[in-house]
């Protein structure tokens, strides 16, 4: 009981500091604080075998330039095949200027670089509320907290996207998306990974899959994502200029969502 009153007590100090992970690497720390060790027994620190590069598990790149090229037909295919055998990959000349990415990139690490006084005014834990900073959406909850902060934008479409366009790529019906909402609200999330003292007992993100419907990523040039596949665990490693699809829980539930 002890414990368990001791890890309550320094998971609330963290939590309303709002400072987050990078408050604590600001603070100086050499070690990482208890609430954030992951032991390697518990099933969210990742089952599977480790993680290579082997070339048989390459992450399928999907070239949307082949549009352009007079072949949409060949680029359905190659995103059915992506979607079914990994439901993960890359897609490239997606028409999004390289420059916007990395504007992208520096304004989100720009956001957690800021005065910790400066983004306490954002911390929250609120559902409700659209624009939110924090540590951990699952703090008190999980066995370890995560190494990682983030910024949450919580929108509504200002012009929602063709709800008819997806779904008939995919070979569904016309209003296969709007029957399930999915044509209504965005969410962004931008993470952020500070500089770890010890970075082999913890973890920034733990095994988990989208609850989405898909989501869009945008990697960094630093790598360290995983993704598993025949349980075994294979490095996403950052294509330049691309954008990772990854088929959420909501597509993969769908009825004949492919």
């Amino acid at each position: 009981m002890a414990n368990t009153q001791e890890r309550m007590q320094q998971l609330k100090a963290f939590d309303e500091s709002k400072a987050g992970v990078k408050g604590l690497v600001d603070d100086g720390i050499t070690k990482v604080p208890s609430i954030f060790i992951c032991r390697p027994q518990h099933p969210s620190a990742g089952s599977g075998k480790p993680g290579h590069d082997d070339d048989r598990f390459n992450i399928p790149i999907v070239d949307l330039g082949d549009v352009a090229a007079g072949k949409p037909a060949k680029v359905i295919q190659d995103i059915r095949r992506a979607a079914e055998s990994m439901g993960f990959f890359h897609v490239v000349n997606h028409g999004i200027p390289k420059r916007v990415l990395e504007e992208m990139v520096e304004a989100i690490r720009g956001f957690h670089e800021l005065p910790r006084e400066v983004k306490a005014e954002y911390y929250s834990r609120d559902p409700m509320r659209k624009v939110k900073f924090f540590s951990s959406y699952n703090l008190y909850q999980s066995r370890f907290a995560a190494w990682r902060d983030s910024l949450f934008c919580d929108m509504m479409a200002p012009e929602p996207l063709d709800p008819q366009e997806l779904p008939l790529a995919l070979g569904l019906k016309s209003d296969h998306l709007e029957g399930l909402d999915c044509a209504k609200e965005y969410l962004i999330a931008a993470h952020y990974y500070p500089p770890c003292p010890e970075p082999e007992l913890t973890i920034g993100t733990a095994k988990h899959s989208d609850g989405t419907f898909i989501t869009l990523l945008l990697q960094d040039n630093i790598g360290g994502l995983q993704v598993l596949y025949e349980n075994r665990w294979i490095d996403v490693l950052p294509v330049p200029g691309s954008l990772i699809v990854n088929i959420g829980n909501l597509m993969q539930a769908s009825p004949d969502p492919l």
